[in-house]
């Protein structure tokens, strides 16, 4: 009997009236947010951390699902906590900003964005070459004989920090649990066609925009941010990282990115706490 897809969405109450939606990645899951949404709770954020449609179990669990699916359960989670609280932000990393846009398209009344680590083309500097055909995989990778193939992010896995790096290497769900280690070929063509559709409807996105990248992003060459910006038609910032590489939500500047989030978003002064540690905890 299959076991169930076990549910590792989050809410954290805030005192500001203020919400921050937080999307995860693709093949990633919701506590991979919570480095940056520590620093956003102790800014009076309260916090919603969804877990999109067909994640958190199998690769065979998330083939069944297409980004239209991964939007939808995003929508309904926006849906819902916008009964909670005054004002609703969305942030989230590379197809999780990029639905966090979608859902900035759809509701003209979230009040800002920031999207983290944009991905239109996989042309970072450690890239396979079988990410780099992206004409290709975009015409062929949803076939039945192609769209279960995977692969594994190469080594340093996003990170720049050693010791997440360390722990990815080992087993990313023991960073990140409910992440999947591999990119079947055919959730690939999904962003893909997620990416090209909010470069589409970019100009339909009014709300104020944080577009932070890092300089080294081994997985999204920093011409993807510029694009991205290119593409919207209200206000947008970039902000480039230059300690991390892809996954600069968790990397060695996580709290910087999450005290940059905040203040984009109008965050209350920040409290005398220790910021975060370097880490995801579930």
């Amino acid at each position: 009997m299959k076991t169930p897809i076990k549910d590792r969405s989050f809410r954290i109450l805030g005192d500001s009236g203020k919400g921050v939606m937080l999307i995860h990645g693709l093949t990633g899951a919701p506590q991979e947010m919570k480095s940056v949404g520590r620093v956003l709770h102790k800014r009076g954020f309260s916090l919603c951390g969804p877990m999109l449609a067909g994640h958190g179990g199998t690769e065979a669990d998330l083939l069944k699902t297409d980004w239209r699916d991964w939007v939808d359960s995003a929508k309904q989670a926006y849906l819902d906590f916008a009964k909670e609280v005054d004002e609703v932000y969305v942030a989230g990393i590379c197809a999780g900003g990029a639905i966090g846009l979608e859902l900035c398209a759809e509701f003209p009344q979230i009040k800002g964005a920031a999207v983290y680590s944009m991905l239109f083309e996989y042309d970072g500097w450690n890239m396979p070459k079988i990410t780099l055909g992206a004409p290709v995989i975009q015409a062929a990778a949803n076939l039945p004989l192609l769209r279960r193939l995977s692969f594994v992010q190469p080594h340093p896995y996003g990170f720049k920090d050693e010791r997440l790096r360390g722990l990815a290497e080992n087993a990313i769900e023991s960073l990140i649990p409910g992440a999947l280690d591999r990119m079947p070929l055919g959730c690939m063509y999904q962003l893909y066609r997620l990416a090209r559709h909010v470069e589409k409807i970019g100009s339909k996105v009014q709300a104020p925009v944080l577009i932070a990248h890092a300089q080294e992003d081994d997985m999204a060459n920093p011409r993807n941010a510029y694009r991205l910006q290119r593409a919207l038609g209200g206000f947008s910032e970039v902000v480039m990282l230059e300690d991390s590489y892809h996954m600069i939500h968790v990397d060695r500047e996580h709290a910087r990115l999450g005290e940059l989030t905040a203040g984009f978003f109008g965050g209350a002064a920040a409290v005398a706490a220790p910021l975060a540690r370097a880490t995801v905890e579930a």
